[in-house]
Order: structure tokens, then C-alpha cells, then sequence
């Protein structure tokens, strides 16, 4: 099936909540609203002539000052049946920014949706275990946000010193071959 049939397709049975299509080189990227992701991804997963059953990829996008909408959730979706893929992107405003979780539709999102969390502060509700999955828990802020500091924090993280004398004696360690 060719990318703007799908397109045609969610258009059918959501049709307010497709916001946006762009077509480049084959390749199609639709824009939906955020408040029925986790149905369209169910849908687009279990339709037979759809069949996107690989999530190949899900990642944040930060557009502070650039659009109306700050952040974009994008799902990259492939059908392994079918051998067709299509991009999904859901805005998610900048103020509390929340979407509901697709882990029900495929688990593989869990660590995604942690990472996305972890690295813009998007929180992904009805998630089974969101917490910070590349930062320390006590970490604060979001590191691919635009206005996160590009020297870091202000102040030191207080994990710092342990870190350092972790490696330190990890520098220590004879190792034996």
C-alpha cells in the first residue's frame, strides 16, 4: 500500500485529529493531534491490510520559538507483513507536556518513551515504569530541551563527586588477563 493511502485511510476514522501531511520522496509524514494517539496506534497495529506491527523508532523534537506547538512526539512505524512504513508526529504543548503511552500497542516504546522523558521532560501517561533511563534520578532538568543550558546546569549535580570516585577506584583495579 502506498504511504498516501494510509494517509486515507486514519483520515477515514480520524479525521479531527489529522492535522497535517507532507509528502518528500516517497516518504510520508502525517501530524496528528495528541488526544487519540494511543487508538490510532491500535488501529494502525491491528487493521489487517495496515498491520504496523514494528515500531521502529519513537523520539522527541524540541521547536521552542520555531511553531505554535513546542514539541512533537514522532513514531516511525514499518509493517513487516506488508512491507510498508509511514511517519506519525503528535504535537504536545510546552506547558506540562503529556501524551499517553503506546507501550499497550507495541511494549518495545518502554525504553523510547523513558528516553524522550528523560531527555525533553515529556511525560508519557499510563507508561508502566517512567523514570529517568540515561540521566541519575536526581538529575535536574532536560538535556535536548533548546533552552537547557549549554553548559549545563548552574550548579554541580550532587552525584558528581561519587561519580568521580567510582572511576577513580574502577582506574585502580588490577585487572588480569
Amino acid at each position: 500500500m502506498e504511504p498516501l493511502e494510509i494517509v486515507e485511510k486514519i483520515k477515514e476514522i480520524f479525521p479531527a485529529e489529522l492535522l497535517d501531511t507532507k509528502e518528500f520522496r516517497g516518504q510520508v509524514s502525517i501530524t496528528l493531534g495528541k488526544s487519540r494517539i494511543l487508538e490510532i496506534c491500535g488501529y494502525l497495529r491491528d487493521k489487517p491490510d495496515l498491520h504496523f506491527d514494528y515500531l521502529v523508532d519513537l523520539c522527541g523534537m524540541d521547536y521552542l520559538g520555531k511553531k505554535e506547538v513546542r514539541f512533537e512526539v514522532v513514531y516511525n512505524l514499518y509493517s513487516m507483513k506488508h512491507r510498508h512504513r509511514i511517519r506519525l508526529k503528535a504535537e504536545v504543548s510546552g506547558d506540562g507536556p503529556a501524551i499517553d503511552s503506546v507501550t499497550p500497542v507495541w511494549r518495545g516504546a518502554d525504553w523510547h518513551e523513558r528516553e524522550v522523558y528523560d531527555m525533553f521532560g515529556i511525560v508519557f501517561n499510563g507508561h508502566p515504569d517512567l523514570r529517568r533511563v540515561l540521566m541519575p534520578e536526581n538529575w535536574e532538568g532536560h538535556p535536548l530541551r533548546k533552552d537547557y543550558p549549554l553548559k549545563g546546569p548552574e550548579k554541580e549535580w550532587q552525584g558528581f563527586i561519587e561519580v568521580l570516585d567510582k572511576a577513580e577506584r574502577f582506574r585502580e583495579f588490577e585487572w588480569h588477563d
